[in-house]
């Protein structure tokens, strides 16, 4: 089945235009409330939301679909994505809803849903929903006595910063650690300082200012420039930068350099191999993430087990084989010890606890493996994806036939862009940005013809 609003991660899209206007949010919470309407108990949902100012559009067109077929709602406002899953099953909702287009700007939203475990759901339940948003909706709608209620929970905030802190040592601290934390001006721009600082850290908080246009605007862990700044200027011991739903983390050390996400995959991985907390002889990542990672792992006897990209697909992944650490290079690191999804404030702390433990720089803690050389290119395509092009297939094969088993190659349709991404990665950098640059060449033909 071709997928016409569920991407990689929910529905999303421009705001106000198709499919994220106030009539399509409106059959989404119809429609995925008569799939999650089961039993004869009060069904409820529960939402959440980051800073963008067609949340409050998209919220209200939910909770009037979701009321309309007899669920009720509760409402928490801006909350991070993985406090919205942590509370779907705290409150023992039958969905949960996080109202985010993540990393993009303000002008663009989404829609992501979660089951009552808490988990994204499966192709086949979105699936499921998307078979009900376009249908009539006289057979989807409630009674006049059976209509939902709509509340807000005030307390939403406090829940999820007493969760995140016990997952903690207790018998640590932060006291007299310099941490600079970069909000995005998104859906963690009160819980993640307040976190910290109730933790013993002495706070610098950046990106803690919404508006409902600056979220992510040159600041979060997309743009990270701004936290490694402030690292260096306040001669902090590490930065936490944020993603506007705070589900995804990038570190800074005390220099201000980047740690990226394979890098603290490796942290949380040896650390919890030390201690004896894996729960299986490895972790699981995506096609992205580097060769380096892989072979340190294995340095360890720990294997890396890859999946595609986008963090339901590694959850999935960890679920099914037993898992319990596993993320993406971007940030997404997914703790099921702790989180349904990745969630990049509990990430932050288990890095923050093992620097402390020992006691080390964030530099020398958190660089345990050289990456090999990347390069990652995006080819918009407005036509279509050209990867079934004659042309195109010859140049992938060329290419692969070149970097033989000295790296890697990975050719993919983004699922919330209409780009096709080219990585490759091996030993000779050389190589690496000519084989990509000819794959790029014969992409834009293809797309251009």
């Amino acid at each position: 089945m071709v997928r016409k609003f569920f991407g990689t991660d929910g529905i999303r899209g421009a705001a106000n235009s198709w499919p994220m206007t106030a009539e399509i949010a409106l059959r989404v919470g119809m429609a995925a409330g008569s799939v999650f309407t089961r039993g004869q108990h009060r069904h409820r949902v529960v939402i959440g939301k980051d800073t963008r100012l067609s949340g409050y559009m998209i919220e209200s067109a939910l909770v009037s679909g979701f009321t309309s077929v007899g669920m009720d709602v509760f409402q928490f406002g801006p909350l991070p994505t993985p406090a919205v899953a942590m509370l779907t099953r705290s409150l023992r909702a039958d969905l949960g809803v996080m109202i985010s287009a993540s990393h993009n700007a303000y002008h663009d939203n989404g829609i992501k849903l979660f089951g009552p475990d808490g988990y994204k759901l499966s192709d086949s339940v979105e699936a499921e929903i998307e078979g009900l948003i376009e249908s009539p909706v006289e057979p989807l709608l409630a009674s006049p006595d059976e209509l939902g209620r709509a509340k807000r929970i005030e307390d939403a905030q406090a829940r999820y910063i007493e969760f995140a802190k016990r997952t903690f040592p207790r018998a640590m601290s932060l006291e007299g650690m310099r941490v600079v934390i970069d909000c995005a001006n998104g859906a963690a721009y009160k819980v993640a300082p307040a976190a910290l600082w109730e933790l013993g850290a002495e706070v610098f908080e950046v990106g803690v200012d919404p508006d409902g246009f600056n979220i992510n605007k040159k600041c979060g862990s997309t743009c990270p420039q701004l936290m490694c700044s402030k690292v260096k200027e306040l001669r902090a011991d590490i930065g936490i930068a944020l993603d506007g739903d705070a589900d995804r983390v990038i570190i800074a050390d005390e220099r201000g350099e980047i740690v990226d996400g394979d890098q603290l995959m490796a942290l949380i991985a040896q650390a919890w191999h030390r201690a004896g907390r894996l729960s299986a002889p490895g972790i699981v990542a995506t096609v992205m993430s580097n060769l380096g990672l892989e072979r340190y792992l294995n340095s360890l006897d720990l294997s890396l087990e890859r999946t595609k990209v986008g963090d339901r697909y590694v959850v999935e992944h960890m679920r099914k084989h037993g898992f319990n650490v596993g993320g993406e290079q971007s940030g997404h690191i997914v703790l099921s010890d702790f989180s349904t999804t990745g969630d990049g404030l509990i990430a932050g702390l288990q890095v923050l606890s093992v620097v402390a433990e020992q006691q080390r720089a964030v530099s020398d803690a958190c660089k345990l493996f050289e990456p090999l050389p990347q390069v990652l290119e995006n080819v918009r395509c407005k036509k279509g994806q050209p990867l079934d092009d004659k042309l195109v297939r010859e140049a992938i094969d060329e290419a692969t036939a070149r970097l033989g088993s000295s790296g890697r190659l990975v050719i993919r349709p983004s699922g919330t862009e209409p780009v096709i991404r080219v990585m490759g990665e091996g030993d000779d950098e050389g190589l690496v940005k000519s084989v990509v640059g000819e794959i790029v060449s014969a992409l834009q033909t293809a797309a251009a013809a």
